[in-house]
């Protein structure tokens, strides 16, 4: 099989296409045949030495959508399945290990399924950590981005208010979506009280310095979370990373259906073939994408 791999850190150049055997299936995996895969800042960050600790070579790739080509003992899924979740061995692969994967609608497109197991778990998981509840005011950095839009959507569906910062050309996008778009930057604070007395609770997706701000508009650290800040303990604030003992089947049937039920959109930005992955995650590191990348595999 084809696949991308790395075997030192640096940039997209150390990524190389491969010829490597199909790995095989142990208890309660399947092996999946991978259709799409989605690209996320982790890639990129892993490739780049962010965790020097890991062992190389390194195939990246955490989300997958594709079929069933084989299934180990007690695996919850047979060949031929239609499925899609996290990737145990890096998805940037024609075929992929995976132990977490849920079933894929029939009318749910393999773009969106590769584009929900990141994002959305991501998503969900947050605003259960802040405890939302209807007739809140959610204040969301990042809101155009592919875990904000999510949560944007998410939130609304809860009933509460969400003001989300974005560059001004993704205003229109997020009022469609239910948000109060404000622009991030300098002077945040004045913006976002001129659009409500008060936030009840931060979400962070964004990381770029807006902790300070978001403090100031709470009045105190509790219910602020952020996803992108690893100088949040320095501020008292909570950094939510979540694991794979957080990961959940659940969570994709209910985003899924969502998703088929025209209650969930996902904005999609290039996808490219398995072939061009480094341009891929470079596009993803400009961080103004529009949208989910994806690779176009099977």
């Amino acid at each position: 099989m084809r696949a991308v791999q790395f075997s030192e850190y640096g940039s997209s150049d150390v990524l190389r296409l491969v010829e490597a055997g199909a790995p095989e299936p142990g208890r309660r995996q399947v092996r999946v045949a991978v259709r799409v895969a989605g690209v996320n800042p982790l890639d990129w960050k892993l490739r780049g030495g962010v965790m020097p600790e890991l062992a190389l070579p390194r195939r990246p790739g955490l989300e997958l959508a594709g079929v069933v080509d084989a299934a180990g003992e007690g695996a919850p899924f047979g060949v031929g399945e239609e499925v899609f979740g996290w990737a145990d061995t890096g998805s940037y692969a024609e075929y992929a290990l995976a132990s977490l994967v849920a079933r894929k609608p029939p009318e749910l497109s393999w773009r969106d399924a590769a584009a929900l197991p990141v994002a959305g778990a991501t998503a969900a998981r947050v605003l259960r950590q802040l405890e939302l509840s209807p007739g809140e005011v959610l204040l969301l950095h990042g809101a155009s981005g592919a875990v904000g839009r999510i949560a944007v959507q998410l939130a609304v569906a809860m009933g509460a208010t969400v003001v989300g910062t974005a560059a001004p050309e993704r205003f229109e996008d997020l009022r469609s979506l239910g948000a109060v778009p404000v622009t991030y930057g300098e002077g945040l604070v004045e913006r976002v009280r001129e659009v409500t007395s008060r936030v009840d609770a931060v979400f962070d997706a964004a990381g770029k310095g807006v902790l300070p701000d978001s403090v100031e508009l709470r009045g105190g650290t509790d219910r602020i979370v952020t996803i992108a800040d690893t100088r949040a303990s320095a501020l008292g604030v909570v950094f939510s990373s979540g694991g794979s003992a957080e990961r959940g089947t659940g969570v994709l049937d209910e985003l899924a259906g969502r998703v088929v039920a025209g209650e969930l959109s996902i904005a999609h930005a290039r996808s490219y073939p398995l072939s061009e992955a480094a341009r891929a995650q470079d596009d993803s590191e400009t961080g103004h994408s529009g949208g989910k990348i994806t690779l176009d595999i099977g």
